[in-house]
């Protein structure tokens, strides 16, 4: 396997030949992204073309397994789907000989067409808001104890709490330490369950002529993962298996990359153009991504990406953007004054009420900053990756950085511009586009 990070929450480097016709991408979130079910009901517009659709007009079978999470169906729609909008189970996500009988189903269904198959673990998440820590069901699900189940091909590895490496951003508790050896059990289920995949491609004869993508779409699900712009919680895997470029294989690629660069690089892929089209008789429609394809052949001097964050949960607004140039990342906070949402499976997870009960006992929370401060935060934070990894020191309010501080600021706000992003102004201005798209005081002291 070829190994690429990036600090985006995505990937670069290895790849594929344009002349190759199969891909398939197992992935443990929703590289697509979206909170579609529930209240939440996040949904694309009608109009987008998404990556499903513009492969099947094609000519390309698509195929999804596990999670989903995206809507409308008619915006993503997929030849062969078992997720939770079928009323297939939602576990099938855990139940990795589920997912293996699955990913056969589809190889030997395979006809002529090239094929792209989404196989979307569930692990390594909390089982959810009912039953959000590991311990109680999720890391036990399917190892064959009593009203658990039995995963045939899974073979359960257990792991200690004084043994487990504990992140610079997690507190260092015992009920910290629990929660991640119970997390890590997850992870290798999943990671068991990437093995069966890939060797269903191997029993199908497609092995040696698929390209395989893994990567995930958000940190831990830990104090200053998941949710946060921090480079704990966008710092993502992605590896890439090409066997056309062996001489990639174990290689890491230092260029930033971000999940925008692979609609483009799947379609740059299977050379399907993208199409011309316009929502709301608007701006046209363009991807913001970059292909990927030409790290195959000589590494890229990529060294700036850029991430968002608006809801995790629809009642989670907080609106946040950030830029990550060379060893500099700044964040703006858009709401800053409002305190920080938490999501509602981490607030009750082992973890966070642990953190609660020491702040409010006034006990030593073993962690790198208080609660307080991971819920207030300043509007600009400007951190130096490369002398402080654990993003501690924020350098905006810094005279000697001020010169990156307007730089990256600048790099921000023309991307924002150029995304279309309806926040550019906030939250000291307000966007009117009556005439022409433009920033509006608002007088409101920020």
């Amino acid at each position: 396997m070829a190994g690429v990070t990036g600090t985006a929450g995505g990937v670069a480097g290895p790849g594929w030949q344009p002349w190759s016709d199969r891909a398939v991408s197992p992935q443990h979130q929703n590289g697509m992204y979206g909170l579609h079910q529930d209240v939440h009901h996040f949904n694309s517009f009608d109009g987008v073309r998404s990556l499903p659709k513009l492969l099947s007009h094609a000519g390309v079978r698509t195929g999804i397994i596990g999670k989903k999470h995206v809507g409308p169906g008619a915006v993503y729609p997929f030849d062969f789907a078992y997720t939770e909008e079928n009323s297939s189970v939602l576990q099938v996500g855990r139940n990795i000989t589920r997912i293996k009988e699955l990913v056969r189903r589809f190889l030997q269904s395979q006809d002529e067409r090239p094929f792209f198959l989404y196989v979307a673990f569930h692990d390594p998440h909390r089982c959810g808001h009912s039953q959000p820590q590991y311990g109680a069901f999720c890391e036990k699900f399917g190892n064959g104890e009593s009203g658990m189940g039995w995963i045939p091909d899974w073979k359960p590895q257990i792991y200690h709490p004084e043994q487990v490496q504990v992140p610079p951003f997690v507190p260092d508790t015992p009920a910290a330490r629990e929660d991640l050896a119970a997390q890590y059990t997850t992870i290798g289920r999943m990671d068991q369950g990437i093995g069966l995949v890939l060797e269903e491609l191997r029993r199908a004869g497609f092995l040696n002529s698929t390209l395989v993508i893994y990567t995930s779409d958000n940190g831990i699900p830990f104090p200053g993962g998941r949710t946060n712009l921090y480079r704990s919680g966008t710092a993502q895997p992605l590896l890439l298996s090409s066997p056309e470029h062996p001489q990639r294989w174990g290689q890491v690629s230092p260029a930033f990359a971000s999940l925008l660069d692979l609609t483009p690089t799947i379609l740059d892929w299977f050379s399907i153009p993208y199409p011309t089209y316009s929502i709301f008789g608007k701006r046209q429609v363009q991807l913001t991504g970059k292909s990927l394809l030409p790290a195959l052949e000589s590494e890229q001097p990529w060294a700036t990406a850029f991430m968002s964050q608006s809801h995790h949960e629809v009642t989670m607004y907080y609106p946040t953007r950030a830029v990550q140039h060379r060893q500099f990342r700044l964040i703006h906070n858009l709401n800053y004054k409002m305190p920080f949402p938490i999501d509602q499976d981490l607030y009750v997870s082992p973890t966070f009420q642990d953190l609660l009960q020491r702040t409010r006992a006034g006990r030593p929370t073993h962690w790198h900053k208080s609660l307080q401060q991971y819920y207030y935060r300043a509007r600009w934070e400007l951190f130096d990756c490369s002398r402080d990894p654990a993003e501690s020191q924020n350098l905006a309010p810094d005279p000697r950085y001020a010169s990156v501080l307007q730089l990256l600021r600048a790099q921000l706000l023309r991307w924002q511009w150029d995304t279309g992003d309806p926040w550019v102004c906030a939250p000291d201005a307000v966007l009117e586009e009556k005439l022409s798209p433009q920033c509006q005081p608002l007088h409101n002291e920020l």
